[in-house]
């Protein structure tokens, strides 16, 4: 046996062998190397074979980048300093419209308006909507109900509710159900234009109201027609009107609508087709001073105490006033906030459902620790809740403001032109400034230009943001 194969100290190990028992580790190559395989071959570089199919499958998105993107966005910093025609340099004047002009005041105005309320009320709405249906049965069918308006359009949706704030109470949904609830607590309007003509026992009595011609006798009934209301404007429950009887020390009387729908009706007589002015107030007056009053029953008759007798008789203004037609959504006043409520619609149902993902995920040992310790719900929710909940709040709030800077479709739809003005936004009145007869590129660039700038903060949170998390 030789003293290699007794494995003494002078064994040589085989040359794919280490001493340790391990396979040798290949060292650093050199160039003089040659490529694996075989000596005198160039190797070429794995680096820089990815980098050039990187930039293969980039150039077309790089490209589509620089024209749809980075150039328009260049040439619109270039244009805002030319004046309208686009031949003269127009310095900062542009700029300086947009401060200086009332209208693009009020666009300003209203975007800082949109940018508060839109996202937070939304946000705020879908984690109101996300807590309260995360335990229920019919949880996923109310947020699928929910979140079905986005995926309406914005021109859509501006259609809408340019219908549902209709200022007709026939036709707009929003003051139908203004106006029912405002009657259910308040005494509906009277007879809007209605009147006596000259053969009645009434003249005007100043201020929009109706006296008699003489003084009322108690025992003798007495007549208040009127006439100038349209059939089909009477109340539904009015009744024929009937001739009040004499009441003894009472003053007694009918007041009623003096016209027969198809003719054949006399004037101071009670026809059989003719209805009684239900609900009309009545009251008496003695020198100035009102003594009494009664109001109308369905038939048109109403009873006066003793004390108005030798009174005359007054149908007050308030009888003949307008009747409530619910709040002018569209207005100066209510535009813009009714054109956030649209947007809030859209957009609520997206809040819930981001918030929503990200309540599922939340550690539920850690909530039902707190409700052991005998944290109630509320506690739970601003608590424990809510702080985890934050960074996703903020991902669904960073994400509306953009959307609300760059909101167009539904202010041009739903504003009508009498009250545009008042509803103007930013990129709306882009779109005024830079098209029609009346277009100034360099202003609707100038626009374009704070609109970016306004965006840009924004879009730099949110950048900061996903780096964090991404570090995490």
């Amino acid at each position: 046996m030789t003293t290699a194969a007794a494995g003494g100290a002078d064994a040589v190990p085989p040359a794919d062998k280490h001493p340790s028992g391990r396979p040798p580790v290949p060292g650093p190559r050199t160039p003089s190397d040659g490529p694996a395989g075989g000596p005198g071959r160039s190797r070429r570089s794995v680096t820089g074979t990815r980098r050039f199919i990187a930039a293969l499958f980039l150039a077309p998105a790089l490209v589509l980048l620089g024209a749809l993107v980075v150039y328009p966005i260049v040439y619109s910093v270039y244009r805002s300093f030319l004046d309208q025609a686009g031949t003269g340099f127009a310095g900062f004047d542009n700029y300086k419209a947009l401060f200086s002009d009332d209208t693009i005041r009020t666009a300003v105005k209203n975007n800082a308006i949109w940018v508060v309320l839109a996202p937070t009320v939304s946000t705020a709405l879908g984690l109101i909507f996300a807590v309260l249906t995360e335990r229920i049965r019919w949880g996923t069918a109310f947020k699928l109900v929910v979140f079905m308006p986005m995926a309406i359009s914005m021109l859509a949706a501006g259609i809408i509710f340019r219908l549902v704030y209709d200022a007709a109470p026939e036709r707009g949904i929003a003051n139908a159900v203004w106006v029912g609830v405002h009657d259910t607590f308040t005494e509906s309007a009277g007879y809007p234009k209605a009147h006596p003509l000259p053969v009645h026992p009434l003249k005007a009595g100043g201020g929009g109201s109706f006296v008699t011609k003489a003084p009322v006798r108690a025992g003798q009934p007495v007549l208040l027609p009127l006439v100038g209301v349209a059939p089909a404007k009477m109340p539904k429950d009015a009744e024929p009107a009937k001739a009040a009887k004499a009441g003894s020390g009472k003053i007694t009387g009918t007041a009623w609508l003096d016209f027969t729908r198809g003719g054949g009706g006399r004037p101071n007589v009670i026809d059989a087709k003719e209805l009684g002015l239900k609900g009309i107030k009545v009251e008496a007056v003695k020198e100035g001073e009102v003594v009494a009053s009664a109001t109308a029953g369905a038939d048109g008759t109403f009873t006066l105490p003793a004390a108005a007798d030798g009174a005359e008789l007054r149908l007050p203004a308030s009888n003949f006033k307008e009747p409530y037609n619910g709040v002018e959504w569209l207005g100066p006043t209510l535009v813009t906030p009714g054109i956030i409520g649209s947007y809030v619609w859209m957009w609520a149902g997206f809040a819930m459902v981001l918030i929503a993902a990200g309540l599922a995920g939340l550690p539920r040992e850690l909530l039902e620790a707190a409700r052991v310790d005998g944290a109630n719900e509320w506690q739970v929710f601003r608590r424990i809740t809510v702080p985890m909940l934050a960074p996703v709040l903020a991902v669904v709030l960073v994400t509306l403001m953009i959307n609300v800077l760059k909101i167009f479709d539904l202010v041009f739809i739903i504003a009508p032109g009498s009250s545009q003005d008042d509803a103007n936004v930013l990129a709306l009145q882009l779109y005024r400034s830079s098209f029609g007869t009346d277009a100034d590129l360099g202003i609707g660039s100038a626009i374009a230009v704070l609109l970016l700038l306004l965006v840009l903060p924004v879009m730099y949170v949110n950048i900061r943001r996903i780096r964090k998390e991404g570090r995490r």
